[in-house]
């Protein structure tokens, strides 16, 4: 019974499954560990998203499992991977422009997940940067003003506070303006690529149809040649027939006329 059981053991299988699991809870750790505040001299994520690519590439080189669930996986390190090359950026205009090119997965990663990890991440990032460029805008730095600031400020006179709730006002309008704009791109996009996949399907029935009716023209030409070949045997030998009676008939009209001739000439006296 023992060699029934383990008939259906495939190590290769196996073999990827562990792999899988093994990266899938590894992802799940990054993804945790990238919503989270982290320390600027932490240095583990790093080292952890450059494990998920090396078990990205042992994943791929296997039969298992789908291409979509590869590039799925591929779309999520390559997140992590862009998302810290982006905090190592200087400025807070500069992290937030790269935060916009990033594309966080679509599926979540675990089962417990309602909303994929990356995607809450990458929302998280991008009310950071949004909150930073802010701040530089006002003259500010994220950690905090200098005290000798503070003072400097607090002693001048004026109207400054509404000064900075009206520039406040207006940054939130420009980048209200900016992620409409985005939207709006987006939107353009996904029309676009739409659009372009209608006309790829369409293009593809199009010339699927011209194959099939090509193929049938080669299938009738050659049908057609075929019967012009017998065609052409039969009148060839119909020829030859022809021939053979008509050669048959001049002989024996010949025959005929030298008898004639013969007799014409022993039946008919001489001419004194």
């Amino acid at each position: 019974m023992a060699p029934a059981e383990g008939a259906g053991y495939s190590p290769v299988a196996m073999a990827a499954s562990r792999l899988e699991l093994n990266l899938v809870r590894l992802l799940s750790r990054c993804e945790a560990m990238a919503a989270e505040k982290r320390d600027p001299d932490e240095w583990r994520l790093e080292k952890y998203v450059g494990a998920l690519e090396d078990m990205l590439q042992a994943l791929k080189a296997q039969a298992r499992p789908a291409s979509e669930v590869i590039n799925e996986y591929s779309r999520k390190v390559d997140f992590l991977k862009g998302m810290l090359q982006a905090e190592k950026l200087t400025s807070s205009s500069e992290k937030a422009l790269a935060n916009q090119f990033l594309t966080p997965g679509r599926v979540p990663t675990t089962a417990r997940e309602r909303v994929p990890a990356t995607k809450t991440v990458h929302l998280q990032s991008r009310a950071r940067y949004t909150s930073e460029m802010r701040s530089e805008l006002l003259g500010m730095d994220s950690a905090g003003e200098p005290e000798q600031d503070v003072r400097k400020r607090s002693g001048v006179a004026g109207p400054r506070p509404v000064d900075e709730k009206q520039s406040a006002a207006e940054l939130d309008l420009v980048l209200q303006r900016h992620q409409n704009l985005q939207e709006k791109l987006s939107e353009e996009m996904l029309d676009l690529a739409r659009s372009l996949k209608t006309n790829t399907l369409a293009a593809q029935s199009v010339i699927k149809k011209d194959n099939q009716t090509l193929s049938h023209s080669l299938k009738m030409a050659d049908q057609n040649l075929e019967k012009l070949k017998t065609e052409s045997e039969r009148l060839e030998q119909h020829a030859q027939k022809s021939v053979n009676w008509l050669l048959w008939a001049m002989l024996i009209i010949v025959c005929f006329i030298f008898i004639s001739m013969i007799l014409f000439i022993r039946i008919m006296p001489k001419l004194k």
